[in-house]
């Protein structure tokens, strides 16, 4: 009965053994991935349609239009590298890189450092610190063009002006912001840190909450003061997020548009002329039709630099950032 019995258990545990290994490969479970991976491909094909019209399609053909002589009214004409030789023979090209690198180093200087001191101070602060999170990312809300017809009457150059008034208080003479090239690309960054730091000082306050506390109490144990656990606990610990916010920032001010079109149209004296402004110009200054195949020339020289820039960048800091 035991011999029977053991038997029996042993021809089952076969029969069963078979079966259960075989079940991860049967072709039903493949066939069961293929429907999942096929579900995702009709969730993700509308945004990658979407993604692929409006992105690189027209980079694609930007790219093109850069070896074409075209006004989008007449018939375009291949002309190799003739708009790039045109574009590097401009010397509107060598002034818009300068006044571009000024903005970008101003902007480092002031507008970098700005919305991460803020965070900072805003991550110490116990009460409010809901209400002071809201004000800091209200100028994001701002329509851009809004922010800055609003900062041009803060820059007025009359005694009228907000900010002319508030000299005068203090005795000071008026000032003319936006009309003295000394001062003009400062006022214009003083405006643009304003109207983005916000959605950084939000990013570094997200960033500060993941921090352990039980290293600022260690460090409070071994006597650390403010300074010290800034430099060797908080900055340590948001590397990896300052590396993506500096790179963030060489980009958006290397392609800085708005406010030297809005506040001064490049003036005075080409002194906020951009290289952004200069591809609006090159495409759109004449009523029938720009030079597109410059300012498509232009615009890929642009991207080509700093897609370049972007790949040293990340390939220098791969080690200090993890």
């Amino acid at each position: 009965m035991t011999t029977t019995d053991t038997r029996l258990a042993g021809v089952t545990g076969d029969q069963a053994g078979p079966r259960t290994a075989a079940r991860p490969g049967r072709p039903g479970s493949r066939l069961a991935r293929a429907r999942t991976g096929l579900h995702t491909l009709v969730f993700l094909a509308p945004m990658l349609v979407v993604f692929g019209v409006f992105s690189w399609v027209p980079i694609g053909r930007a790219v093109v239009m850069s070896f074409q002589r075209t006004n989008l009214v007449a018939d375009p004409v291949f002309v190799g590298f003739a708009n790039f030789e045109q574009v590097f023979a401009d010397p509107l090209l060598w002034t818009a890189i300068q006044n571009t690198g000024y903005f970008a180093l101003l902007a480092l200087l002031f507008g970098y450092p700005i919305p991460l001191v803020a965070a900072i101070l805003m991550s110490e602060v116990r009460k409010m610190r809901g209400l002071f999170s809201a004000l800091a990312y209200l100028p994001v809300v701002v329509p851009p063009v809004v922010a800055v017809l609003l900062w041009r009457l803060f820059y007025d150059a009359g005694e009228d002006g907000v900010f002319n008034t508030i000299l005068g208080w203090f005795g000071a003479a008026p000032v003319a912001w936006l009309q003295d090239a000394d001062i003009v690309m400062p006022s214009l960054v003083l405006e643009a840190t304003w109207a983005a730091a916000g959605g950084t000082v939000i990013i570094y306050l997200a960033a500060l909450i993941g921090v352990d506390p039980s290293l600022y109490e260690a460090a409070e144990i071994d006597g650390a003061g403010v300074w010290r656990k800034l430099w060797h606990i908080t900055l340590p610990q948001l590397r990896g997020v300052l590396l993506i916010t500096f790179i963030l920032q060489i980009i958006g001010t290397a392609q800085v548009f708005l406010e030297p079109f809005l506040f001064t149209d490049g003036g005075p004296a080409n002194r906020t002329l951009t290289l952004l402004l200069l591809i609006y110009r090159y495409a759109f200054t004449n009523s029938l039709g720009g030079d597109y195949g410059a300012a498509a020339a232009l615009s890929l020289m642009l991207a080509v630099v700093l897609a370049g820039f972007s790949m040293l960048y990340f390939r220098l800091t791969r080690h200090w950032s993890s």
